[in-house]
């Protein structure tokens, strides 16, 4: 409940659930309803004592019955709540615990307010009791007699430390150690084996740092994978209060830096190990043409009918490059054949450039589909794939040695260019490559057959034959 009913009276209590217990059962032996008595602990503002012995000398709505019904469950899960510092949460206890003596299933009723409340506060008890497990971080200090000791400070959102001591003292039973809250404290002897409780301590009272710290940090460098990192997810899991008391967030910053790094490099040496024994040391094309259909790079090569590699002659000075086969290619076993292949001959004629002066492949070798009934339908492919298949498409430029690359589509133009490349931003410019003088992006002409706007398809068609155009003079 929200506010106190007008008839009730106020039960003050030490804010522990062995306090409440005591205060509660003779209330519930007596069968006195929750509305009539309101309990607040001592840690709530404006308590006034006084209403303690007027509230237990009440006999209003007193009824005498059998031995109330306590379950064990209820109990252990209470323990928890009890942690909470929702100052309603010694009521809502009562109220429930009044409920189970009618029916005994309460606490399995989902939908019940009270039961939704209950699950509310233990759930965010736990998250908390979790949340301090994973952020506790020891600094080694000289304790009294100049013995080792290890202290901690820590901001829970709730009164967890009785629920976290089993876990420390289980966990760190050879140490000597001090955990310090604003609310309370407790430390661990290891000669008497016994958790200690004591006084709240302010932040500015513990240690800062020590010489362990730059070890953590070496340690988290080692272990940081960045092909993980998801910073939404960190910061909902590792809220900013809890950031002064973690070592390895001062290494953070510079870590995510490099992470896109990393990660690109991660996944370019484990696609090149997989695919670089399957290809030849031999760089022609119609070596490579012979050794691709062992290919076994990735998983691609499992439901695709063939590989399909690329089509023209060596030492040309324009190659296309798209992004993968499509359904008429991979039966066929050529490039550019289908839909899209057939739009790119209208436009090639169009931009006055000869197809057959031209070579035409993809960045990546193999079909990658989606089967719904007999129909195959296109699946982009993860930048694992077009990893997988890079040594091939740079074996090819190794090869034929263009003067101009024009990338089709992003997946071709992030093959080439990196991740980040923003295909409509950069469309139709010049980029200087290590595979060639010069590369440009375009659109795919499958973006075009896509595109649901008869007036945008017809937009997205004159760009990408202004690009050609612009290929055939470069190459003049």
């Amino acid at each position: 409940m929200s506010s106190v009913p007008m008839l009730a009276r106020s039960i003050v209590i030490e804010p522990t659930l062995a306090a409440w217990r005591e205060a509660a059962r003779p209330f519930l032996e007596s069968g006195v309803e929750p509305d009539l008595i309101h309990f607040v602990d001592t840690a709530a503002a404006s308590v006034q004592p006084l209403f303690v012995a007027e509230a237990l000398s009440t006999s209003a709505g007193v009824r005498t019955g059998p031995r109330p019904h306590v379950p064990s469950s209820f109990l252990r899960r209470a323990e928890t709540v009890a942690c909470h510092r929702s100052p309603g949460r010694w009521n809502l206890l009562y109220r429930l615990l009044w409920r189970l003596q009618q029916n005994r299933d309460l606490l399995r009723v989902e939908v019940d307010d009270d039961v939704i409340e209950f699950r509310r506060l233990e759930h965010q008890v736990n998250r908390d009791l979790h949340k301090m497990h994973a952020f506790i971080r020891f600094r080694r200090v000289a304790g009294d007699f100049g013995e080792e000791e290890y202290v901690a400070w820590h901001r829970p959102d709730h009164l967890i430390l009785p629920l976290a001591a089993p876990f420390f003292a289980e966990r760190f039973a050879v140490m000597r150690w001090s955990i310090l809250t604003a609310d309370a404290s407790m430390r661990w002897n290891p000669e008497m084996k016994r958790v200690e409780f004591g006084p709240g301590v302010p932040r500015e009272r513990a240690p800062e740092d020590d010489e362990l710290e730059e070890l953590w940090r070496t340690y988290y460098g080692s272990i940081f994978n960045p092909a993980r990192t998801n910073l939404r997810a960190m910061r909902a899991e590792m809220p900013a209060r809890y950031w002064k008391n973690l070592p390895e967030l001062q290494s953070m910053p510079g870590l995510l830096r490099e992470a896109g790094q990393r990660v690109a490099g991660m996944i370019e040496s484990q696609s090149a190990l997989g695919v670089m024994s399957w290809i030849p040391a031999e760089h022609t094309l119609p070596v490579l043409r012979e050794a691709i259909p062992r290919c076994r790079g990735c998983d691609l090569h499992a439901c695709a009918t063939q590989a399909v590699f690329g089509e023209g002659s060596e030492r040309v000075a324009l190659m296309l490059v798209g992004e993968q086969p499509g359904d008429e290619e991979d039966r066929r076993g050529q490039p550019f054949v289908g839909p899209a292949g057939r739009l790119l001959d209208q436009l090639l004629a169009e931009a006055g450039i000869d197809r057959g002066s031209l070579y035409v492949t993809n960045a990546v070798k193999h079909f990658k589909f989606v089967q719904r009934g007999k129909l195959r339908l296109h699946q982009s492919p993860r930048l694992s794939e077009m990893n997988a298949c890079r040594p091939w498409l740079l074996a090819e430029l190794d090869a034929v040695r263009p003067a101009l690359v024009v990338c089709l589509g992003a997946t071709a133009a992030k093959s080439l260019l990196g991740a980040k490349f923003a295909l409509m931003r950069d469309r139709g410019r010049l980029v200087s490559s290590p595979w060639a003088a010069q590369v440009m992006a375009t659109l795919h002409p499958s973006a075009i057959l896509r595109a649901t706007d008869p007036e945008r398809a017809e937009g997205m068609r004159a760009m990408l034959l202004e690009d050609l155009r612009q290929a055939r003079s470069i190459v003049a």
